[in-house]
């Protein structure tokens, strides 16, 4: 109580990024029109280039830095009971989590996973978001929520239609998408043959093509429903 790990000792940056922070104004007056990103671009290519020595230079004082922050830490630490320690220990565990998080979500879209089959209510709302009332996003979302739970079996059936296609396309393009996997050497983003079990098998080329004439079919009737409304 009374400490958080935002009084943690900050982490010295690297050579490279006291590089970025010492020369990123000068380059910025140089190049007023660029973008953040091709600014950076254009100080990294600057830091490949830099002379070793000049480097030297930042690496000593990120040497230097390290030192202090390895003092600072034990100071830090020392006055903590051993109560706080496992508090702020769990903070941190959840914080680098949530990072490994995020990196992994950057990576797999890099990698081009699939999109998740998306339920009945999502495509609901998806379909009629934007003429929903409500003056917040979270308004809307409650609108939307109390006209699904209104909604007859009936009226409901075609959204259920197309979240069992959406499932259809997302199985047979995850089987597509693990065996490029599988190529490249990376069987740990591969699903388990038991994780693959719990799903319904992945329907056959011509089943999935009924699957897909039937979601446009869908589709062009909630249009239909839509103009008359």
């Amino acid at each position: 109580r009374g400490l958080s790990t935002d009084q943690r000792p900050k982490r010295p940056l690297s050579a490279y990024l006291r590089f970025v922070v010492d020369n990123r104004p000068a380059f910025r007056e140089k190049n007023p029109g660029v973008s953040n990103l091709e600014l950076i671009k254009k100080l990294a290519g600057a830091w490949k280039e830099l002379p070793a020595s000049e480097k030297q230079v930042y690496e000593e004082a990120r040497k230097t830095d390290w030192k202090r922050y390895g003092e600072q830490m034990a100071a830090y630490k020392a006055q903590l009971t051993p109560a706080q320690a496992a508090a702020l220990k769990e903070e941190r565990r959840k914080q680098l989590a949530k990072r490994r998080s995020i990196k992994a979500k950057r990576e797999l879209n890099l990698l081009g996973k699939p999109k998740r089959a998306r339920s009945s209510f999502n495509i609901f709302v998806s379909e009629n978001f934007q003429e929903s009332e409500g003056v917040s996003p979270m308004a809307k979302l409650k609108k939307l929520y109390d006209t699904w739970r209104k909604l007859s079996t009936s009226q409901k059936q075609p959204y259920v239609q197309l979240a069992e296609d959406d499932k259809v396309r997302y199985e047979n393009e995850m089987k597509s998408w693990e065996a490029k996997m599988l190529e490249l050497g990376r069987e740990d983003l591969v699903r388990s043959k038991k994780q693959r079990l719990k799903k319904k098998p992945a329907e056959s080329a011509k089943q999935a093509e009924t699957a897909k004439a039937s979601s446009r079919g869908n589709k062009a009737k909630l249009k239909l429903k839509k103009s008359e409304e």
